[in-house]
């Protein structure tokens, strides 16, 4: 199954996480305090970042969390937005990589 993901930019993380944790009704399944944090919903792939190289607010990229996914991929559609395509195992080893002391498992 797929599920979309979303990923946005922030400076306001944690005011980001108290919003999006009601749209979405659920609580982030990963918070990295001050930098990161994670929802994976029934349907969706949300994350939020404080990113230094991106405007708050603005999309950082679309992609598919896909459990067929053989391996990480990334393209650019017409409107030059990033989309990946990952499964969630993909997903961990990269949040593993920038914050190894977290030892996420999906």
């Amino acid at each position: 199954m797929k599920k979309l993901h979303i990923a946005i930019s922030t400076d306001k993380i944690d005011q980001t996480v108290a919003d999006y944790s009601n749209r979405l009704g659920a609580d982030p399944c990963l918070i990295i305090p001050g930098e990161y944090a994670l929802w994976r919903t029934d349907s969706l792939n949300v994350s939020i970042r404080q990113d230094s190289s991106s405007n708050s607010g603005l999309l950082r990229h679309l992609g598919w969390e896909d459990a067929e996914a053989a391996e990480f991929t990334q393209d650019v559609d017409v409107n030059g937005i990033v989309w990946e395509r990952f499964s969630a195992s993909h997903q961990a080893k990269e949040i593993n990589e920038l914050w190894p002391e977290v030892g996420y498992q999906p």
